[in-house]
């Protein structure tokens, strides 16, 4: 079953110059599991592609239940040289949790 990561995760987002930054914090154990196997830099990095133009980072934080992304070159330069509405890199979390990831049958009955 294919969900939004916004039905099982929530994130934030801000910048670091020319880079978006994210958290996305799972629930739970059992909600960081999905995040970890679903959530890829690749997977990342395609979902973005319209606005990240350098690699993009993956850390996992399993203590926080969470994964940092650091999607570099998607600023356009950083918040004062870019012309983007939000060159800061605030809405960036909104966009990942519209990115769909694949839940087997067990975890949509444990996280939905």
């Amino acid at each position: 079953m294919k969900v939004r990561l916004a039905r099982i995760a929530h994130a934030r987002s801000g910048d670091k110059a020319d880079r978006a930054d994210i958290g996305l914090f799972a629930r739970d154990a059992a909600g960081y599991a999905v995040l970890e196997r679903e959530v890829t830099a690749q997977r990342v990095a395609a979902h973005f592609a319209w606005i990240a133009h350098g690699p993009v980072e993956r850390y996992p934080l399993p203590n926080l239940l969470a994964l940092k992304l650091v999607l570099n070159g998607a600023l356009q330069g950083g918040a004062a040289r870019s012309l983007r509405s939000d060159n800061l890199g605030k809405t960036i979390a909104g966009a990942l949790l519209r990115m769909e990831v694949e839940l087997t049958e067990a975890e949509a009955e444990r996280l939905l």
